[in-house]
C-alpha cells in the first residue's frame, strides 16, 4: 500500500466536504500564542482547500499559501476571493523560493508530515523572523480520550481488508499519543515549543463517515477491492450495530515554536 500526498488532489472537493474544520479554540490559541495580527505575514504550508487560511484570512493576516495539487488549490481560492491578501501558490514547500522578507508565522495544518523531514524544519526557520512562530497542526482521527465501542467492533473490518492491521490491534487513544515533538526540541533553531490538545467529538452517518475514510491517505493507498470491501464492511457495521449514526472523537494537536535567530 502506497500512501500519497497527490492522492488528497485525487478527491478534492470530496475532501473539502468530509473533512471537519478545525476547532475555533484551536484557531483562537493559535493567534493568541503567537500574537499575529492583522496585516502580519503568513506561509502556510500544504493549504488544502483552505480549512485554516480562510478563519485567518478573515483576521486580516495576510497570507501566501502553498498547495502543490491544481485542484485542492483551486476550490481554496475559491474560499479566498473576498481576501485579496491570500494568495495560493501551487507549490510544493521543497520547491518554493522564500522570499527576502521574512514572515511572521509558518503554519501547517495537517500537512506537515508530507513535507521532507530532511528540510521542513530548518527551511521553515529560515522563512521565519526572529522571534516569528512555527505552527505545526496534527490530526488523530478516532483518537480521544477513551476508546469508543466503534473503535473495537470496526478492528474485524480492517483485519480483513487492511493489510497493514495487525491481528489483534488495539485502537490508540490520548495518552497514548507522544507529548514531545523531537524535531522541534532538538533543532537549535527553535526555542520554547508550546504544546496543545483539543479534541472533537464529531457525529456521522454511515454515508458521511465513508465519505470521510475516502479522504484518508492509507485508504486511497488500498488497490480498490481492498478498499471496497473495508468500506462495505464498515458500512454494514456502522448500519447494523449502531443505527446508521456514530460519535467519533478526533485530536487536534497543535505545536508551537519560537524562531531563535
Amino acid at each position: 500500500m502506497t500512501r500519497r500526498p497527490e492522492s488528497f488532489n485525487e478527491v478534492a472537493a470530496l475532501y473539502d466536504r468530509a473533512r471537519p474544520l478545525y476547532p475555533q479554540p484551536l484557531i483562537d490559541d493559535l493567534l493568541a500564542l503567537t500574537g499575529v495580527r492583522a496585516g502580519d505575514h503568513v506561509l502556510e504550508i500544504g493549504c488544502g482547500t483552505g480549512q485554516i487560511t480562510l478563519p485567518l484570512a478573515e483576521r486580516g493576516l495576510t497570507i501566501t499559501a502553498l498547495e502543490p495539487g491544481a485542484d485542492l488549490a483551486a476550490i481554496a481560492r475559491r474560499k479566498l476571493a473576498a481576501y485579496p491578501d491570500a494568495l495560493v501558490v501551487e507549490r510544493r514547500f521543497e520547491d518554493y523560493d522564500l522570499p527576502p522578507e521574512p514572515f511572521d508565522l509558518v503554519v501547517s495544518a495537517t500537512a506537515f508530515h508530507w513535507v521532507d523531514p530532511g528540510i521542513r524544519v530548518i527551511k521553515s526557520a529560515a522563512a521565519l523572523r526572529p522571534g516569528g512562530h512555527l505552527a505545526i497542526i496534527q490530526s488523530h482521527w478516532g483518537i480521544g480520550t477513551h476508546r469508543d465501542p466503534f473503535d473495537l467492533r470496526s478492528q474485524v473490518c480492517y483485519e480483513r481488508w487492511d493489510p497493514e492491521t495487525e491481528p489483534g490491534f488495539v485502537p490508540p487513544v490520548v495518552a497514548d499519543l507522544p507529548a514531545t515533538c523531537q524535531e522541534l526540541d532538538d533543532s537549535p533553531c527553535f526555542a520554547s515549543v508550546e504544546h496543545r490538545r483539543y479534541e472533537q467529538v464529531n457525529r456521522y452517518s454511515t454515508a458521511s463517515y465513508l465519505d470521510l475514510l475516502r479522504t484518508f491517505s492509507n485508504v486511497l493507498g488500498f488497490d480498490a477491492a481492498d478498499r471496497a470491501g473495508l468500506l462495505a464492511c464498515l458500512g454494514q457495521l456502522i448500519d447494523a450495530e449502531f443505527g446508521g449514526t456514530i460519535e467519533r472523537s478526533d485530536t487536534r494537536e497543535l505545536w508551537l515554536a519560537r524562531a531563535t535567530s
